[in-house]
């Protein structure tokens, strides 16, 4: 009998644990050097859009993954949109939408878009093989990436406040552009 209760009970714990750990509350800083991956996505307009021409002239890039159905989605990029201006003229940071609304929704993203007059850049990944390359589970799902579109930190489910985090991790990484890497390290990339 006990060999069954922790036979059950362990992987259960260790789960709870690994869940805790990495569940929508906690930002994870990913894996060392991983790279953004190359996918086709759509535009707005309905062309073809290779995620592997995502850049910013060796500047911070943002990518969030939303969709036109999740409340917390639009909370956090209508929060980015406010302070987007200023960011990127203190960080040159480029802020990039994904939305994950499938075939039958993706008619309802470009109107909201263009009603929330967003200042970025919004694509649509209506058969989700962005979302699958990049692990995410569910949305919102934030990534920052480094000028080398390496990712360094990613987060998912949105708080008022988390912008701050992520504007203090953007500052970080502008202000390494400008040193020495060994004077200035990026969070979670030790």
């Amino acid at each position: 009998m006990k060999k069954f209760l922790l036979t059950f009970f362990i992987p259960l714990f260790l789960f709870k644990i690994s869940f805790t750990q990495n569940g929508t509350s906690e930002p994870k800083n990913p894996e060392k050097g991983r790279i953004l991956p190359s996918v086709n996505i759509n535009t707005l307009e309905g062309s073809t859009f290779n995620t592997g021409k995502i850049s910013n002239n060796g500047k911070p890039i943002i990518i969030s993954f939303w969709a036109t159905w999740c409340s917390p989605c639009k909370k956090e990029l209508n929060t980015l949109a406010e302070v987007y201006d200023d960011w990127k003229e203190k960080t040159g940071v480029k802020l990039i939408a994904i939305s994950i609304d499938d075939s039958r929704n993706m008619g309802k993203v470009a109107p909201y878009v263009n009603g929330q007059g967003w200042d970025f850049e919004v694509y649509i990944d209506p058969n989700s093989n962005f979302k699958r390359a990049l692990n995410v589970i569910n949305v919102p799902h934030t990534f920052l990436l480094n000028g080398q579109k390496e990712i360094v930190w990613e987060h998912n489910s949105y708080s008022p406040g988390d912008e701050d985090i992520l504007f203090g991790l953007i500052q970080k990484m502008a202000n390494s552009e400008n040193h020495s890497p060994k004077e200035t390290p990026v969070e979670g990339k030790n």
